[in-house]
């Protein structure tokens, strides 16, 4: 009777398993973790590969939505460059006639100039998404890079949680530069304090891969933009470009790896993000 009962109240909580899994799915959120205790041997290893296939969905989704972003950015930047790139030279050829200096013409031109020039370089960061040269991958020493960084920005107290005798397979400028931008962002949000740590869970110690986590107590992140933060065009800031964030998770893509936002920053931080890389 006892054993029928265990049985019973077993098979109801794998019933809610796959159940919490397939909402998860329908809600297209590939972020579940199910815990494994409390589970056969086999059950264990079946919810272990099922929490890891949802980081490879997770990843591929991602790919896919930048690589469409990509598409769209390479139609655009050219569209637009032939059209602003005839207003910039024929706007500057106008300014330069005797016929229109000094005249009320002048500033109207002077205008147009102006605007078809910021234009161009709005479109030419832009670029910066589909022309990535391809990663070279080596082995790099993860601490003694964050060490690096951490000494070029000295205005802001660091908070670093990586053993060093850490390395990561990763092309060492791009990775470099997520950080870097990661930290600009960080500090552009009146953040006083870095955290950067090895996050240690049940998925990375089975696999080749670590996550890293990169938090800060500058201002949080509204709820509402949390969805748009890694799509091109899209910024909060006044002078922003919306293409760092962006532009860091391709190259981390590119890599191997991937950026998300945390799904909550850890003790005494406002903000995180997680960086998956290869182990080596």
């Amino acid at each position: 009777m006892v054993v029928g009962v265990a049985y019973f109240h077993h098979q109801r909580k794998l019933r809610l398993r796959a159940h919490l899994m397939q909402e998860a799915i329908r809600n297209q959120d590939f972020t579940f973790r199910l815990p494994t205790n409390g589970l056969l041997p086999g059950e264990r290893a079946m919810q272990e590969t099922l929490n890891q296939l949802g980081s490879i969905i997770r990843q591929q989704v991602s790919q896919n939505e930048v690589e469409s972003w990509e598409r769209l950015t390479r139609v655009l930047t050219h569209e637009m460059m032939n059209a602003t790139a005839p207003i910039t030279s024929i706007s500057q050829s106008m300014l330069n006639r005797t016929d229109v200096k000094g005249t009320p013409l002048e500033d109207g031109i002077r205008a147009i100039h102006d605007t078809s020039r910021h234009l161009s370089d709005f479109v030419a960061n832009y670029r910066k998404m589909s022309e990535l040269e391809k990663p070279v991958l080596k082995d790099i020493l993860l601490r003694q890079m964050l060490d690096d960084i951490c000494r070029a920005y000295p205005q802001v107290s660091w908070e670093i949680n990586v053993p060093s005798g850490i390395n990561v397979n990763a092309d060492a400028g791009m990775l470099r530069q997520v950080l870097i931008n990661l930290i600009k962002n960080a500090i552009e949000a009146e953040a006083q304090k870095i955290v950067i740590t090895l996050i240690n869970n049940e998925e990375t110690s089975h696999n080749q891969s670590l996550s890293l986590y990169v938090g800060n107590d500058g201002m949080p992140i509204p709820a509402e933009n949390r969805q748009s933060l890694f799509v091109p065009f899209f910024t909060t800031k006044r002078s922003g470009s919306g293409i760092g964030l962006s532009l860091s998770r391709r190259m981390m893509i590119q890599q191997g790896g991937m950026l998300e936002l945390a799904e909550k920053p850890f003790e005494g931080c406002r903000a995180g993000f997680i960086l998956s890389l290869q182990k080596t």
